[in-house]
């Protein structure tokens, strides 16, 4: 609790908008709202306090998200790409207990820059991708929601990649994380982080600002196009990256 108290006026103007503008994100894609969060609350808070938070949040999110298209979800691409999810994140968690934090801020800072440069390019791949890809794409996914919080943007590229639905992709990605944040949530507990008071605080003041972003994120369904929006993130992730980057190193 006095990790909050101590933190500056900056944090508690720029938190509600980040939380607002990242699970807006969420409800119109089904991820993104932690890959969003993390690079700009970790300038103020240390990864194994912003990561547990906002891991909680995606729980919550994401079950509401995926059970409203549960019909959607390809449970063949489930069953392919978990098991080896759960092997990245029991590593993930074990790196996020044990790698000092500021060379991990500087990990997540590179992390978020590169997610940031692949939503602008965006590469997708010409046809249908081999189920095979499910062993580095889930075990890749599964390490980086772990340490930074953020595997959606993999699972993503994984699916786009054996799924044309974009319907089917979203649900599917939904059904991911909620699966990966309930497991890390409880590996994050036996590694004394998730029950932590100043992120059980945290998530309580997040909530309104996290319901809000979602409410807004299932009403959007114009204005936007996709690239656009895909665009927008991607800046928004290399801002974010670049000023967590030049703060952690100066």
């Amino acid at each position: 609790m006095s990790e909050l108290a101590q933190l500056p006026l900056a944090f508690w103007v720029v938190a509600p908008l980040t939380l607002v503008f990242a699970y807006t994100v969420f409800g119109m894609s089904g991820f993104g709202s932690t890959v969003i969060a993390v690079p700009i609350l970790a300038i103020w808070l240390p990864p194994t306090v912003v990561i547990p938070l906002m891991t909680l949040g995606d729980l919550v999110a994401a079950v509401s998200v995926g059970t409203a298209g549960r019909r959607q979800v390809s449970v063949p691409e489930l069953k392919r790409i978990m098991p080896f999810m759960v092997v990245g994140i029991v590593a993930g968690v074990a790196a996020l207990v044990t790698v000092p934090q500021e060379p991990l801020k500087v990990a997540l800072a590179l992390f978020t820059l590169a997610v940031g440069v692949h939503s602008i390019l965006n590469p997708s791949p010409k046809g249908t991708i081999s189920p095979w890809w499910c062993i580095p794409a889930g075990s890749t996914a599964g390490f980086c929601a772990s340490v930074f919080g953020a595997g959606g943007p993999i699972n993503v590229a994984y699916l786009a990649g054996r799924l044309r639905d974009k319907g089917e992709i979203r649900s599917t990605v939904s059904t991911i994380i909620s699966i990966s944040a309930t497991l890390r949530t409880a590996l994050y507990a036996l590694a004394g982080l998730a029950l932590k008071p100043v992120i059980l605080a945290g998530f309580a003041a997040g909530i309104p600002f996290a319901w809000l972003g979602l409410r807004l994120g299932s009403r959007i369904h114009t204005g936007f196009t996709n690239e656009q929006m895909r665009r927008a993130v991607g800046a928004v992730l290399i801002a974010s990256g670049t000023a967590l980057l030049l703060r952690t190193l100066l």
